[in-house]
């Protein structure tokens, strides 16, 4: 399980021309099954998203395709979680 951190830059200026194919990059996430949640990071500093079921490796070029990735409005920090204790309802996130 992965916690990705999109972390406001200094070109945050950007983020509106661009918001339209974020948009489209974070549902594709969610059609493939990658991406379990999704939300902004408060206050106004970027945005997290829950990830699941890929490899590291795909996660990293699935980020690096984001538009505000790619035109440096973010930064990626991606943080790898192994669950070794969930609730019930969460157990398909157990390694």
């Amino acid at each position: 399980m992965y916690v990705v951190l999109l972390k406001f830059s200094g070109n945050k200026s950007k983020a509106p021309d661009l918001m339209d194919g974020h948009n489209v990059w974070i549902r594709e996430g969610f059609e493939a099954g990658v991406f379990l949640a999704a939300g902004s990071l408060q206050p106004n500093a970027g945005g997290g998203i829950l990830a699941h079921g890929t490899t590291r490796e795909a996660l990293d070029a699935r980020i690096a395709a984001d538009p505000f990735v790619a035109a440096g409005v973010v930064t990626a920090d991606v943080l790898e979680i192994t669950p070794a204790r969930t609730d019930p309802r969460l157990d398909f996130l157990k390694a």
